[in-house]
């Protein structure tokens, strides 16, 4: 089985589960906001973001939020509602006006896990036969399984989301997991290959690297077993991570995977765009959301 194989080169992590130490009223405009304190099943302490509509919360669709990583490791799981430089805006505002909630954890390294460096995570992973992405799609997929039990959420209306490292943790944890019914990302889809034979493999973090990975397996590859379930995919022509030798392939592969059901399949291209959200991205995953959860 593919995903059995993915998950082995990922390290064989077992499942990683959170219980809810304490919630906290954060202070929001518009939309109410909730910090959850997480207990992570080896006593790892997790911080959690909650938003969405105000009002009552019950058998809401909602959105797991893959925050980004842009060499700021003090941006964590504070990104949905703070931003980042790379999007227009926030994307708990956006999301609760569209009646669904978000649910976002700070990823190891980053936020409040700043305590160990990622090159020293990545390289403790490598020594014990693991990888760091392979922690953070565990941490993400026992987040997944926290809001599963959420009586906020309705267990069969979740999508992922996310931008940059964000972008690739959504579309990986949409092909691993089919309780993801919807995934939308932005600034990552490219060929690994293609872009080891540029050299620009070496703009992404030593979290992205999965040993043993390319014999098997491509990025449209893994996306494409997200397949049939909805995916957008935004891509800006100018962005160092995402040059078109490695994005047309990546798009060739992934479009074979959607050829009984294109019309669950979104591209998004901005010419002369970067590594930034674009208003047609926001726009896009804001009606890919609405489509596919409240519609």
């Amino acid at each position: 089985m593919p995903r059995n194989k993915l998950l082995h080169l990922l390290g064989n992590f077992g499942p990683h589960w959170f219980s809810i130490a304490n919630r906290v009223a954060l202070s929001a405009k518009g939309y109410r906001a909730q910090r959850l304190d997480l207990i992570r099943h080896d006593g790892t302490a997790v911080r959690g973001i909650l938003t969405g509509p105000s009002g009552d919360w019950h058998g809401l669709p909602a959105i797991l939020y893959c925050h980004a990583h842009g060499n700021r490791y003090a941006i964590g799981a504070n990104e949905l509602m703070d931003g980042r430089p790379a999007l227009l805006s926030p994307y708990a505002p956006a999301l609760a006006i569209a009646g669904m909630l978000a649910f976002s954890i700070d990823m190891p390294c980053f936020g409040e896990r700043q305590g160990d460096s990622e090159s020293a995570a990545s390289k403790r992973h490598g020594w014990l036969g693991r990888t760091l992405f392979g922690e953070m799609i565990a941490d993400l997929r026992g987040a997944l399984d926290l809001m599963v039990e959420m009586p906020e959420v309705d267990a069969n209306r979740i999508g992922a989301f996310g931008l940059s490292m964000g972008a690739t943790h959504a579309y990986w944890l949409a092909a691993l997991d089919e309780r993801i019914k919807a995934a939308a990302h932005l600034c990552a889809f490219a060929d690994v290959e293609a872009l080891i034979r540029s050299g620009a493999h070496d703009l992404h973090g030593h979290y992205m690297t999965v040993p043993g990975l390319l014999p098997a397996f491509s990025a449209g590859i893994i996306a494409g077993m997200t397949a049939p379930r909805p995916q957008l995919v935004g891509i800006g022509w100018d962005d160092p991570l995402t040059p078109p030798d490695a994005v047309t392939p990546a798009l060739v592969t992934l479009r074979q995977a959607y050829a009984h059901r294109p019309d669950a399949l979104t591209i998004i291209e901005e010419a002369n765009s970067g590594h930034v959200e674009t208003q047609a991205m926001r726009e896009g995953t804001i009606a890919l959301f609405r489509k596919v959860f409240v519609s």
